[in-house]
């Protein structure tokens, strides 16, 4: 990672300022917490009074810090807040799917600064034919007029498959050229900025900690339901990513005894049965025997691949074979998440993803699978909701994880 760029980036100030790292953590309080008043930041940072306010003036001049108004008081003067000013640090985020990939700019803030690029790029391709269709699609949004790049401090990629972001390294996807190092230095080749990579799941998990309705909860459950089922465990206010990242790989438990096989090579994983790929393999060998629906309109190249979305589409319209497919979905998640709920004993549980925009096509019925396999005392005790983050928020999700990993991988430095 290239930590000098990140510093000239948000600090240009000279190497020898010995206050640097004290206005680091400021930052990166205020990147996490949000608007606080001095007093917050001095417990914080850990610096007396007059010390934070010298501080939080030099930030202020420097155009990285604001007021944002009052704060409440038990009597007396209401304290000052303070804030990051917007547009001070941007990241390019990248959400790659199996068959489509976005992109947008987002910055400190986490406010989106471009519009999000959506664009047909299959993940099974390798990764030179990767890159050479996804590169043009990204220096077509950083030549927009509203794109500062001297203000980017990376690109942070979010992608499907087993992820581990230490070594920077995908095993499930785009696996195919070793020469070039690990998947995140290739990525670093061929962006010439510093690159995370990263599990889209943590993506979801991550934007409804700190956006959603996950916010300001210790015990949660996000379960991601795409075309594959991710699920991120957050235990004590913090998201749980196991010894290598891997945790939470929820769809490929066995659930079904000589059951289908699973793209991962196992017979019967929950995602043969209860994914957005298993949605649209029943809905298509269904319409193929005879089944009536509205569905019977779809072209053959739309068959072939039937997006959950106009699923979900035909069941508003009252369309009967596309809300028992869906109910059958709802169903076998709610099996499976009476597992989880006496495992984990959530307080809440928040469901994200193309899937998910179902609503009570899948929930109704995966509620009621709760109250028939879940033990009464628990599952009384947990909600369950869909995400009002919308269609882009493990893009959210990623700018908030990236610019935190960014502000840390420079503190950690500093402390060496």
């Amino acid at each position: 990672m290239n930590l000098s760029l990140l510093k000239n980036i948000i600090l240009s100030e000279s190497k020898n300022d010995k206050h640097l790292n004290h206005k680091y953590r400021i930052l990166k309080h205020l990147f996490c917490e949000g608007s606080s008043s001095i007093s917050t930041l001095c417990d914080a940072v850990g610096v007396s009074t007059p010390s934070m306010i010298k501080l939080v003036i030099d930030l202020i001049n420097i155009g990285w810090v604001e007021k944002s108004g009052s704060g409440a008081s038990v009597g007396g003067r209401k304290p000052d807040l303070y804030a990051l000013k917007d547009e001070r640090a941007l990241i390019i985020c990248v959400d790659v799917e199996l068959c489509d990939t976005k992109i947008a700019v987002l910055d400190n803030n986490c406010n989106f600064i471009s519009e999000v690029k959506t664009f047909p790029l299959p993940l099974s391709k390798n990764r030179s034919d990767f890159f050479s269709i996804l590169l043009p699609h990204l220096n077509e949004v950083l030549q927009s007029d509203h794109i500062d790049k001297s203000k980017i401090i990376g690109c942070y990629v979010g992608m499907p498959g087993l992820v581990n972001t230490e070594k920077g390294e995908n095993y499930s996807y785009l696996i195919d050229n070793f020469e070039d190092g690990s998947l995140v230095q290739a990525f670093e080749k061929a962006l010439n900025l510093p690159v995370i990579v990263q599990n889209d799941m943590a993506g979801s998990a991550i934007a409804e900690i700190r956006h959603g309705l996950a916010k300001g909860k210790k015990n949660v459950l996000v379960l991601l339901m795409d075309w594959g089922v991710g699920l991120g465990i957050v235990m004590d206010g913090k998201l749980i990513r196991g010894a290598t990242g891997f945790s939470g790989e929820f769809g490929h438990i066995p659930f079904v005894e000589n059951g289908a096989l699973c793209y991962c090579g196992k017979h019967g994983c929950l995602e043969t049965i209860a994914s957005g790929n298993a949605l649209s393999k029943t809905a298509k060998d269904g319409l193929l025997q005879g089944k009536k629906s509205m569905l019977n309109e779809l072209s053959k190249v739309e068959l072939d691949r039937i997006e959950p979305e106009v699923i979900i589409n035909a069941a508003n319209r009252g369309d009967q074979y596309a809300i028992q497919l869906l109910s059958n979905i709802g169903a076998n998640m709610g099996k499976g998440i009476s597992i989880l709920i006496q495992l984990f004993n959530p307080e809440i549980i928040v469901l994200s993803g193309k899937i998910a925009k179902a609503k009570q096509y899948i929930t109704l019925p995966m509620q009621q699978s709760i109250n028939t396999y879940c033990m009464t005392q628990i599952r009384e005790e947990v909600t369950i909701e869909s995400s009002d983050l919308g269609e882009n928020s493990r893009l959210l999700g990623y700018a908030t994880d990236g610019i935190d990993r960014f502000l840390d991988a420079y503190l950690k430095k500093q402390k060496k």
